[in-house]
């Protein structure tokens, strides 16, 4: 059978065709998996990193944060560093819906905090623009990701395996978790660098030198992967590798993705307060405001000006640049109008419902703070300071029913009790949660201290309960004291009410000098009540004390044995996370056996409440 050279050209055409679009599809695959595989490198590299960073500041964090004030450019700064520390805008935003929804800052509070959490998220990209250092001069050469990653990792691995101090096992962590970040970095450079000589990708290009759609592009990509640094690092390993990103296409992909970051605070402050939701959709609306109205400047002037310009190719520092730039125009945009985005806020996401303020809601135990451990931890300490505070206001309660009986305080200490057993529950729960995340030594000591003290805390709203009790019956049956009895429970009283008082403080202060002399105080009580109760047997013996009141009188005594014995696990939890570690038996029997400080603070307690 013959064929016509027409036939056969067209064959041939028809076959090479169809080998390009085969070429062509394996290397699109190879690319796409190599990128992936860059990507996923670059982000465990940056959580790494970021979580290390977070670990090693702990509760400083959230201390920062409550010292916001009015002043605009110091919340500005706090912003600026926390997110600097945490390397996520996005982070700061969820830390902030979570801390607004505890109740901790207010809604106004948070705006200057996210304009500097804007600003500060540029760092990274700065960080990124090392991968396109080429120079070969070698003070410059060594800035390479391929010169000092590996160097990094080294010494990040030396220090994490042979390092017993957790501070520098994290700044290991954080030359690991860096390292690999440049390492995927660098493999994203080296995929995509192929594409620059196809005609394909150039074609694909053309489209994005439509602002609207390089904008969308920025968004979606952001939304998806939920970070801005990623799709900054992507952004930047295709204009490194020479790709021919200009100005013009990359202007609009950056606006697009600080709108994009928004897709994290959005989808935190689901289920949240009204004042929470409103930390989400401010910060949507700084973006967004931002974007639209630099977009339309960069359009116009474009047009008219810097057409040149803008279709010049873009490298990684430009990238850079462009993205600290539109994150502090925006700022300086809309700084001065920070009322009205309040207003606007607050029209946009309005009460549904008046609700009443209550004081201890466990708002504080927002799950949104676990994103966040250090300021989880810090948070869970001040729950389990309220806590503290509770217990001895009711056992103070509870006391003075035994001289002045009123109803309505019986009312308020029951109320108490059960808020006590919800915070025994709500806090245990949230702890167990935060236990199973990394944290620093520091934290997880402060963990292990309110663990050890959480029942204490519930057994001593128990203790009010019988002290109320036993002071109802004395009311109700119109009982009495015998006046010897009344002066020794009135010594024993004030003993019991100076060992809550140094329990509370020393507990909130974390103060373990203080936590010291709870013991001896405790060991003096133990003394008095089985004095009393001595006491108690020999009046009994005269008959000059009922059967009854002996009953109530050794319910009363017991109580208050129980209160002093809390009193002392809590101080020694608080003298345990100060010198690192929880073994209650031998510490006790440490100190009471030939301490002579101990000796000292007891025999000064002994006389101050002696019964002679």
């Amino acid at each position: 059978m013959c064929r016509s050279p027409t036939f056969e050209a067209a064959f041939l055409r028809r076959n090479a065709g169809s080998e390009e679009r085969c070429a062509i599809n394996s290397n699109v695959l190879e690319i796409s998996v190599t990128l992936i595989g860059g990507l996923v490198f670059f982000l465990f590299g940056m959580r790494v990193m970021s979580g290390s960073l977070e670990k090693m500041a702990g509760g400083k964090l959230e201390n920062m944060l409550r010292k916001v004030t009015s002043r605009p450019l110091l919340s500005m700064a706090l912003g600026a560093g926390i997110t600097i520390a945490m390397q996520s805008s996005s982070a700061t935003t969820v830390m902030l819906v979570g801390l607004v929804n505890s109740g901790i800052m207010l809604f106004e509070q948070t705006i200057s905090v996210i304009f500097g959490a804007n600003i500060g998220t540029t760092f990274t990209g700065w960080l990124l623009t090392l991968s396109g250092i080429s120079s070969d001069r070698w003070y410059l050469a060594i800035l390479k990701p391929e010169v000092f990653s590996p160097i990094l990792a080294f010494l990040g691995i030396g220090m994490i395996m042979f390092s017993k101090k957790d501070r520098r096992i994290s700044i290991g962590t954080v030359f690991v978790g860096f390292a690999v970040l440049m390492q995927g970095m660098t493999m994203m450079k080296n995929a995509v660098s192929p594409l620059a000589d196809t005609a394909w990708f150039k074609d694909i290009l053309v489209q994005f030198k439509n602002p609207v759609f390089g904008l969308l592009i920025g968004l979606l990509l952001t939304a998806v992967i939920q970070s801005s640094a990623a799709t900054i690092a992507i952004l930047m390993s295709f204009a490194v590798a020479g790709t021919g990103i200009t100005f013009e296409m990359a202007i609009p992909i950056i606006m697009g993705l600080n709108i994009g970051t928004c897709a994290t605070s959005l989808i935190s402050c689901i289920g949240t307060e009204t004042k929470a939701k409103r930390v989400a959709v401010v910060h949507v609306m700084i973006k967004i405001i931002g974007a639209v109205f630099w977009l339309a400047v960069f359009v116009v002037l474009t047009k008219l000006f810097f057409s040149e310009l803008a279709a010049r190719p873009i490298n990684g520092v430009g990238i850079a640049a462009v993205h600290t730039a539109f994150n502090v125009l925006t700022t300086v945009l809309l700084i001065p109008f920070t009322k009205p985005l309040v207003r606007l806020t607050e029209f946009l996401v309005r009460d549904t419902e008046k609700k009443e303020e209550t004081e201890d809601d466990l708002k504080w135990l927002d799950e949104r703070l676990l994103r966040s451990p250090s300021i989880a931890v810090t948070e869970c300490n001040n729950v389990s300071g309220h806590m503290a505070r509770l217990a001895r206001e009711n056992l103070l309660a509870a006391m003075d029913l035994f001289d002045n009986f009123d109803e309505e305080a019986v009312s308020k200490i029951k109320e108490i009790e059960d808020k006590l057993d919800r915070y025994e529950d709500r806090l245990g729960t949230y702890l167990v949660k935060l236990s199973t995340m990394s944290v620093s030594a520091q934290d997880s000591r402060v963990i292990s201290k309110i663990l050890h003290a959480l029942g204490d805390f519930e057994r001593l709203g128990d203790h009010a309960v019988n002290l109320f009790y036993a002071a109802s019956e004395i009311n109700r049956k119109g009982l009495s004291f015998t006046p010897a009895a009344k002066e020794e429970l009135g010594v024993l009283t004030g003993a019991i009410r100076e060992i809550l008082t140094m329990t509370h403080e020393c507990y909130v202060n974390a103060n373990p000098e203080l936590a010291f002399r709870v013991e001896p105080l405790e060991q003096v009580i133990d003394k008095l009540t089985n004095t009393i109760k001595t006491n108690h047997i020999a009046r009994l013996q005269k008959g000059g004390c009922s059967i009854e009141m002996g009953f109530i009188l050794s319910d009363i005594l017991n109580n208050y044995k129980r209160i002093s014995d809390h009193c002392s696990n809590i101080a020694v939890a608080v003298i345990e996370v100060d010198r690192g570690a929880f073994d209650t038996h031998e510490y006790l029997s440490g100190v009471k056996f030939g301490n002579l400080e101990f000796n000292q603070i007891y025999d000064a307690f002994d006389r101050k409440y002696s019964l002679e």
